[in-house]
């Protein structure tokens, strides 16, 4: 049965109305391991795509990072690597400022020819938990999407040898923390400058920038939305932007957790509530730990951590970041106004009061992330988890609850999950498992240079 949806086709028709020299329209889909992948349509291919769908074969949700083939997930030959749909998502066509003929791009979600979503699309499996909160609570998640990201030399990152890069007004290069630092920001101005335009141009709420804790590290905020999947579809798309920024001014952008092991790593922090159908914040409170739906909420956190750590950290590389006193927590924890823990109520008015998650690296799939977080909360107040106390002073510390703190312990420990399988469903934890686990293993068959360097000569 092929959906039609003949709303949608009016729009991106309205599109092409309102932008008549687009010749080219990128159509994004998110994979399991974050990557946004894409076909190119002719301007004459649009409308149709939207009113039909768009053919891609199976096997693109399941790549690995590399974009190779996972064919033990059971979605590549065993499935005869069949046709799946591709759908537009209402209101995502945007211009693409920094492509060299006039184009435009939208976000999609993959569903099978009969029109159900398929559960190995991120976003899809974000959508189901998202409607379980409105239909079993009556609440609406609300969230953000924060991202930490390097700025680097080009041609050293290229060469594989990344280092800070050189100022595009002066010769200066970041060399120290500076945390903070006007200088840093100022001294790439124009590439913020160009970022804050582009963002702009494609409806992107990119606020606050900040120099982070590393040299040609920065941060920025994106405005809290009252529907978190448009969230997490703007950190994918600020990822894309941020990256063309960086071509454009003959910088590389880079979202590793780690790259530097001299460094702190890169986080992305989702700030995240609930409200009720009149938009109030359920949060909401004068004292936190008052606030019944809110601790329950952290019980449930704290209950999903463990399980949840190969979607927090889903990389070989993700775990280097993970260091006592570097900002990435090492434990299940929770405390107010502390950045030391993983679960933080930062400081603010009663009515702004909300959870800051901070274990996920800037590599992760922001779709999965708030999947597995909500999924940790909507667990947390049905079973009416309770948080433990808060961590006062140096949460590193405190050791309060266990979490992998490799990528073989993560992998085991969401094949053996019990709140996510309920949540995500076995289909989904089995394929995702099976997804990192032969990655790993391609990852760790190459030998390295460190191999060499080590073992060449003294053993």
């Amino acid at each position: 049965m092929t959906l039609v949806f003949p709303r949608r086709e009016a729009e991106a028709q309205a599109f092409l109305d309102a932008n008549p020299d687009i010749e080219s329209v990128h159509v994004i889909w998110t994979d399991m391991c974050g990557v946004a992948r894409g076909k190119i349509l002719r301007r004459d291919e649009v409308v149709p795509a939207w009113k039909d769908g768009r053919f891609m074969p199976i096997s693109a949700l399941v790549l690995d990072v590399t974009g190779q083939d996972v064919p033990e997930t059971g979605l590549v030959f065993d499935e005869g690597d069949r046709d799946m749909l591709l759908w537009p998502v209402p209101g995502s066509m945007v211009r693409v400022p920094w492509a060299h003929v006039p184009t435009a791009q939208y976000i999609a979600t993959v569903h099978d020819l009969d029109g159900t979503p398929h559960y190995a699309d991120p976003r899809n499996a974000l959508d189901k938990i998202v409607k379980r909160f409105e239909l079993e609570l009556g609440m609406k998640p609300v969230g953000a999407v924060e991202l930490e990201f390097f700025l680097m030399d080009r041609a050293s990152a290229l060469a594989g040898k990344p280092m800070a890069p050189q100022s595009l007004i002066n010769e200066a290069r970041p060399q120290h923390y500076q945390a903070y630092y006007l200088q840093d920001t100022e001294d790439f101005g124009p590439f913020f400058k160009d970022l804050y335009a582009w963002c702009e141009i494609q409806g992107l709420p990119a606020k606050t920038l900040i120099s982070e804790y590393a040299p040609g590290q920065m941060e920025i905020v994106l405005r809290h939305r009252a529907d978190v999947l448009k969230a997490c579809d703007e950190g994918i798309m600020l990822k894309r932007l941020i990256k063309n920024v960086a071509e454009k001014h003959g910088l590389a952008a880079t979202f590793m957790a780690k790259p530097y092991s001299a460094w702190t790593g890169s986080g992305m922090h989702i700030h995240v509530s609930l409200g009720d159908e009149d938009g109030n914040n359920l949060f909401a409170a004068e004292d936190p730990m008052q606030n019944e739906l809110l601790m329950h909420a952290i019980g449930g956190l704290k209950a999903a951590m463990a399980e949840s750590m190969l979607i927090f950290a889903p990389n070989a590389n993700s775990y280097r970041r993970f260091r006592r006193n570097s900002y990435a927590p090492v434990s299940a924890s929770w405390g107010i106004n502390n950045r030391t823990v993983s679960l933080r109520i930062p400081a603010g008015p009663p009515k702004a009061c909300h959870i800051e998650h901070r274990p996920s690296g800037a590599d992760a799939n922001p779709y999965l992330v708030m999947a597995a977080i909500l999924a940790g909360m909507h667990y947390g107040i049905t079973e009416k988890s309770d948080p433990g106390n808060p961590v006062n002073g140096n949460g590193y510390e405190r050791r309060a609850k266990y979490i992998p703190g490799n990528w073989f312990d993560a992998i085991d420990a969401f094949w053996r999950a019990s709140i996510l399988k309920e949540y995500f469903g076995k289909e989904f934890v089995d394929t995702y498992c099976t997804l990192k686990e032969v990655e790993a293993d391609r990852f760790y068959a190459e030998p390295t240079a460190r191999d060499f360097e080590w073992y060449l000569r003294t053993v």
